[in-house]
C-alpha cells in the first residue's frame, strides 16, 4: 500500500524525553537512533536497521546520547587508536549534532490504542 508505513516497536528508558517536532532542536530521546542507525552508526553496528549499537543512555542528562561523541573509547574499543582518534574528531558532523531532529516518525504511547 503506497504511503504506509509498517509498525515498528521500539524500547526507550522510560524517562527518555518525548520526541521533538520535525526540525526542532534534538533533546536526546532516542527515537532516530533506537529505530536505524545513522551512517556512521551504520557502519559501528554493522546494520541499517534497528538500533544503533553506539546510543547511549546518560543518567545525569536523563537523555540518550551518541556514542561515538560521549563514550568514543567504549564505542571505538575494536578500532586502532589513529583510526579512533580520526573518527572521534569528525564524529560530530557525521552525525548531524546540532542541526535538529530529523526523526519523521511518530511514537505511540504502547498504553494508548493505535490511531485508525
Amino acid at each position: 500500500m503506497l504511503g504506509h508505513t509498517p509498525s515498528r516497536t521500539i524500547w526507550l528508558h522510560p524517562h527518555a524525553p518525548a520526541k521533538p517536532a520535525l526540525g526542532t532542536t534534538c533533546n536526546g530521546c532516542g527515537v532516530c537512533c533506537a529505530l536505524d542507525p545513522c551512517p556512521a552508526g551504520a557502519m559501528l553496528s554493522r546494520r541499517f536497521r534497528g538500533a544503533c549499537t553506539a546510543l547511549r543512555w546518560s543518567d545525569k542528562d536523563q537523555c540518550y546520547r551518541c556514542g561515538l561523541l560521549s563514550a568514543p573509547d567504549e564505542v571505538l574499543a575494536r578500532w586502532p587508536g589513529p583510526l579512533r582518534r580520526w573518527i572521534s574528531r569528525h564524529a560530530a558532523r557525521w552525525i548531524a549534532s546540532g542541526q535538529g531532529c530529523d526523526a519523521d516518525w511518530t511514537p505511540e504511547d504502547p498504553a494508548s490504542p493505535p490511531a485508525p
